[in-house]
């Protein structure tokens, strides 16, 4: 097993360090400009090279580079290390491949370009009260009413609605057709009479959940995506996207490795905890599950080079993710003692380097059980869809 790029690739990762080196973080006059002001300008130059939106067409604002899931992986190893700007937030990045996938020329056009630069943020619009692991049951109802589409109803756990400009929902549009053929995908602007947001304050002091209640809030009939009646369609494509960035190795080896240095500065029975036996036992244990993750990795990044399938194995990735982020969590969190009363801290902007940040991120690791598909929904996925096993017996009891 030979894990090293050719000369070719490694010529290529030294053009994306000398680009890095030049361009991020801003210098001058530049680092006097708000943070996403210097992330927009920052991902333009970046598109303008091409090293971002490399599979997006020009035309809607992307680099339109030749396929290279070589090339792909390693401007993410590097822009990954020099903490460079990628991916636009989450729910924006997940429609971006959808809008591709499903949507009109004329939303191509219009929403692309500035969803790219990172001028336009979006949230999205699934989860209600009622409508949690079972998102077709959905309730929040759009009626055409002339040239528009009069929306009615609450979504709940909605990231980032609160700074959000625009927000793409699951609406039923057919209510007497059967439970996932009702449903209908559509774009709304969250700056209109309508739209009451209501942040949700966690446990973490966080506020990035909402709540989103619709009041006769409109949106243009074109304004949909895929046809109408079929969001449920297009909504598995944004979800499977979604997933896919939630499965993301390369954000599991960083905090393992403060994990250790933790383990080395905590004490224990009058010594460094990492000479405790049972702490080395279980962060051997965390390693061995990393590793595995990290080489399930490579061998998809194998695959996709050669143009193989990895078959059932790319289902797995979002629920790995979750299971050894929550173990390294648990280990920190017992390793802090009588410090875990502290107040957490969000490390959103990198991987956490103190008491107060990792106790954020043992309460964040139960989220992300959450988020994205449940664990109990993605073993149901790996079962049926990866393994072909039957259908879950209370699944098919209820049908």
């Amino acid at each position: 097993m030979d894990l090293r790029y050719s000369e070719e690739y490694e010529g290529f990762r030294a053009e994306v360090k000398a680009f890095l080196a030049d361009n991020w973080p801003p210098k001058g006059e530049e680092s006097q400009r708000s943070q996403d002001e210097q992330q927009a300008r920052f991902r333009g130059l970046a598109i303008e090279r091409g090293y971002l939106a490399r599979a997006i067409p020009r035309e809607y604002g992307g680099s339109e580079q030749p396929p290279d899931v070589l090339r792909g992986a390693i401007i993410r190893e590097e822009f990954g290390r020099a903490g460079a700007p990628q991916d636009p937030h989450p729910p924006t990045a997940q429609l971006i491949p959808t809008l591709l996938e499903h949507g009109t020329e004329a939303l191509k056009q219009r929403y692309l370009p500035p969803t790219l630069r990172g001028d336009l943020v979006w949230c999205q619009g699934y989860s209600e009260p009622g409508s949690g692991s079972d998102l077709a049951s959905v309730q929040t109802r759009a009626e055409r009413v002339g040239d528009e589409w009069v929306i009615n109803g609450q979504k709940i756990w909605t990231t980032g609605a609160h700074q959000a400009d625009m927000i793409y929902l699951l609406c039923r549009t057919e209510p007497d057709a059967g439970k996932h053929a009702g449903i209908s995908y559509l774009l709304l602007d969250m700056n209109q009479p309508g739209v009451d947001v209501r942040p949700l304050k966690q446990m973490s002091g966080d506020a990035h959940f909402n709540e989103v209640f619709f009041d006769d809030a409109r949106t243009p009939a074109d304004h949909i995506v895929g046809k109408r009646g079929e969001g449920w369609i297009v909504s598995r494509s944004t979800l499977q996207h979604e997933r896919n960035a939630a499965g993301r190795v390369a954000e599991v080896r960083g905090p393992f490795e403060e994990l250790v240095r933790l383990a080395q500065k905590s004490v224990r029975n009058g010594g460094p905890a990492i000479a405790d036996p049972n702490v080395r036992q279980r962060i051997a244990e965390i390693e061995g599950y990393v590793a595995s993750h990290e080489y399930s990795a490579y061998r998809q990044l194998t695959c996709d080079a050669r143009g193989e399938s990895p078959g059932p194995v790319a289902t797995m990735n979002k629920l790995a993710k979750t299971d050894v982020c929550l173990m390294m969590a648990k280990l920190a969190f017992d390793l802090l003692g009588d410090e875990g009363l502290s107040a957490p801290v969000s490390s959103r902007d990198g991987p956490p380097t103190d008491s107060r940040t990792w106790i954020y991120e043992y309460m964040n690791s139960i989220a992300q059980t959450i988020g994205a598909g449940t664990s109990n929904i993605q073993r149901n996925i790996i079962g049926e869809r990866g393994l072909g096993l039957p259908r879950d017996f209370a699944a098919q009891k209820n049908r």
